[in-house]
């Protein structure tokens, strides 16, 4: 236990703690297009991207939000 608090303190623990997982949202060649989670309609990635999948409409209403919210 004391090992973990001495990593804590020197920082040496956090690389791994706080490392962000590198997603792709590549967009999708072809059918099957992910649905969008807000309005259900066909996005432009495919059914194998995790995540929240947004269609253009959506993601374009979701920035403009988000850029407001100031």
């Amino acid at each position: 236990m004391s090992e973990r608090m001495n990593e804590r303190e020197s920082g040496r623990g956090d690389e791994a703690y706080c490392e962000t997982p590198t997603v792709s949202l590549e967009t999708a060649a072809g059918p099957p297009y992910a649905e969008c989670v807000l309005c259900r309609k066909p996005t432009e990635y495919a059914e194998s991207v995790k995540g929240i999948t947004l269609c253009p409409v959506c993601e374009w209403q979701e920035a403009q939000r988000t850029a407001c919210s100031g």
